[in-house]
């Protein structure tokens, strides 16, 4: 029996008691205005008025004292249980006899905050005459009571009963109606086939623990729905024991995917703006957020940086640079960073165009034509993709990158709120991703005028000459790194390589100046170069005389098909590399002086060093070996065996693999220039 509108304990609504073997009532506020009584309540006390205060309705009982009992509990909170009480009712057909009952008095909160008191009884008067023992029927009720006062406390959805050892003994309607599980499949421990396969593990070592220690059991996972979709579900059980032993668990569970889903996706965009905070570089931001997708979101995940396009059109074919690789543990590693060609009818042009995700659902390992990118149709069949989704990346109205994320195997493929999430994260890291758009665009510009003042190497018959500079990924401004390599008046080749102290404008102009003036005057006259470094130091003077530089000046000399060998001197720099045809590298450690900007007049000396048919002589700067928290032996070492192993390599790609395989801080520029000479 309920009131004119549904009301709840908490969450719990009270029509749950309807069906209810025991009388059940509900008592709200300080006057205890009845609000519900169930059937079998209405059974032992008559028909009564809801709404209306208990002394007023329940006028007609001789033991007026009841009344101080609802007082009670509502002040103190403490549950009172009452055995065998008298009663008698003037209203009620079997007004004149003395009857018993049974009750417990619990403090509830209601729907609208108020307090309230639960009332649950049974009749025993027939027990207490008969002065019997109470039989099956008395000890259903009971039992029944016990389920309803602990139920009070877990918001149900779907209920359950197990017996003592934790397996299932009784059917669940509600279970089989989430689960579509028989009773047959869902008794004992069957109901562990419906939990999601990366759940059962954790669910039932905390369901057993949980019985072992007789606690309470509240648990997230994962529940398979007749529809074949898992949603998650707060699972919670409480143990009933009756004069200390044990006798079953009641649980519920309660689908929580809403609110699972919200908290899930508050926690990524917090995780995608940390991961993205403290990063200039828009290569190391990208990498961050795609190593938060991997793997909260899906399994493996592609970013793919686009260059900037004048206008909205798309050329054909046009060039995307994949600069993020990341894959779960345990998952093939995705297809190396490269730059990759697409053509204007596919999917990833399209996503750009209309700056909307594509989403595709197919079967394992077996993509449809086009849902690939470029260069990563080998890895999807490999992982077994069964989805994937391309989302743009707009920063600032433009597409600056594109995200290719991928589910594999037989886990459920991307959903249509993973590709929504997917965009929200991007959207949260947008400031993070604009600093770093920004921070690119002016490196560029630092980058083009750094390239202008270095010159390309000169075309010298009989040698090769190859250069290489890589600006630091966190400073945007030009640095003070140079090269230079050119052919003096006596037909020998000069190669210099230098580092001014600082990164800005400042050290990007005293750079120009030490090397315009050691070109002049190593063209000036022929001489020792630890000479010529003598007479730029003492130049340096009429610079800012707080300055100082690194420098290496070396000089090649020989026939075209004879002997060669290299003079050289060391201004404090890092020494001469010089690699054989055959794999062997030495360093080479004569004529080391002091840097540039000290000791102005002081000698400086110059060793000789010949050079083998085949090998390469490299000159580089500090950025190619040094480590934070590393001393700079171990990268001195490490360049030297990687040279070795490379030293069969064309010159260019030589150059190219020393600055992608060995590890770099990048908070500094690298130059290097090297020459091979001909073989034997």
């Amino acid at each position: 029996m309920k009131d004119a509108e549904p009301r709840t304990a908490g969450d719990l609504p009270l029509d749950v008691f309807d069906p209810a073997p025991v009388g059940v009532a509900v008592f709200s506020g300080p006057d205890h205005r009845l609000i519900y009584m169930n059937y079998a309540y209405q059974e032992i006390v008559g028909e009564r008025r809801l709404g209306a205060p208990a002394r007023e309705i329940f006028g007609d009982i001789s033991q007026e004292g009841y009344f101080s009992l609802l007082e009670q509990v509502r002040e103190t909170g403490k549950a009172i249980s009452l055995q065998e009480l008298p009663f008698e009712y003037g209203d009620h057909p079997s007004a004149g006899r003395e009857r018993y009952a049974s009750a417990s008095l619990s403090k509830i909160t209601l729907e609208d905050g108020e307090d309230g008191v639960l009332l649950m009884a049974v009749e025993v008067t027939s027990e207490v005459e008969a002065a019997q023992v109470i039989g099956s029927v008395a000890d259903e009720r009971r039992r029944f009571l016990q389920r309803y006062q602990s139920l009070l406390q877990i918001v149900t959805q779907a209920t359950w009963v197990t017996g003592p050892n934790g397996q299932v003994n009784e059917p669940s309607v509600g279970w089989q109606r989430y689960t579509g599980q028989s009773w047959e499949e869902y008794r004992g421990h069957g109901w562990l086939n419906a939990v999601h396969l990366d759940d059962r593990k954790p669910t039932i070592d905390r369901w057993l623990d949980t019985v072992r220690r007789l606690a309470r059991w509240e648990h997230v996972l994962r529940l398979r729905t007749p529809y074949g979709a898992y949603r998650h579900v707060r699972a919670r059980a409480v143990p009933i024991v009756e004069n200390g032993e044990l006798v079953e668990w009641v649980g519920a569970i309660t689908d929580i995917e809403q609110e699972w889903a919200e908290e899930r996706h508050r926690e990524l965009l917090d995780q995608a703006a940390a991961a993205t905070a403290d990063l200039a570089d828009l290569n190391d931001v990208l990498t961050a957020l795609s190593q938060v997708i991997v793997p909260a979101v899906s399994d493996g995940c592609g970013i793919y940086l686009l260059p900037e396009m004048e206008d909205e059109s798309i050329p054909s074919p046009f060039f995307a640079e994949r600069v993020a690789n990341t894959v779960r543990d345990g998952l093939l590693t995705r297809p190396p960073l490269r730059t990759e060609r697409f053509e204007p009818d596919s999917d990833f042009a399209e996503v750009i165009r209309t700056r909307q995700p594509i989403r595709t659902t197919f079967p394992p390992g077996a993509p449809p034509p086009g849902a690939p990118p470029t260069g990563t149709e080998e890895w999807f069949a490999a992982v077994e993709a069964n989805s994937t989704a391309l989302v743009p990346v707009v920063v600032d109205g433009a597409v600056a990158a594109v995200v290719v994320a991928t589910i594999c195997g037989d886990r459920e493929p991307l959903s249509a709120a993973d590709v929504d999430l997917l965009g929200r994260m991007l959207d949260h890291a947008h400031a993070h991703l604009s600093n770093a758009m920004r921070f690119q665009r002016t490196q560029r510009v630092a980058l083009a005028l750094q390239n202008y003042l270095l010159p390309d190497p000169p075309q010298v018959p009989g040698l090769e000459i190859a250069a290489r500079y890589r600006a630091s990924a966190t400073a945007a401004e030009i640095g003070g790194d140079w090269y230079d390599s050119f052919v003096s008046p006596d037909g020998s080749t000069i190669l210099t390589i230098g580092d001014v102290a600082g990164h800005d404008l400042g050290a990007a102009v005293t750079m120009s100046q030490l090397r315009n003036m050691l070109r002049g005057l190593a063209m000036d006259r022929r001489e020792p170069p630890g000479d010529i470094l003598r007479r730029l130091n003492i130049a340096t003077e009429l610079l800012d005389d707080e300055d100082t530089a690194t420098c290496i000046l070396a000089r090649v000399e020989g026939q075209d098909e004879g002997a060669r060998w290299v003079r050289y001197s060391v201004a404090g720099h890092p020494p001469p590399l010089l690699v054989t045809h055959e794999g062997e590298a030495r360093y080479l450690e004569g004529a080391i002086n002091p840097m540039l900007g000290v000791a102005y007049d002081m000698p400086r000396t110059t060793a000789v060093a010949s050079l083998p048919p085949g090998s390469t002589l490299l000159l580089y700067t500090d950025g190619l070996v040094e480590l934070p928290g590393e001393h700079l032996d171990a990268g001195l070492e490490r360049l030297r065996c990687a040279a070795a192993s490379m030293a069969g390599e064309p010159l260019d790609a030589f150059c190219d693999l020393l600055l992608t395989r060995l590890p770099m801080a990048r908070k500094d520029d690298i130059a290097m220039i090297a020459v091979r000479l001909p073989g034997a």
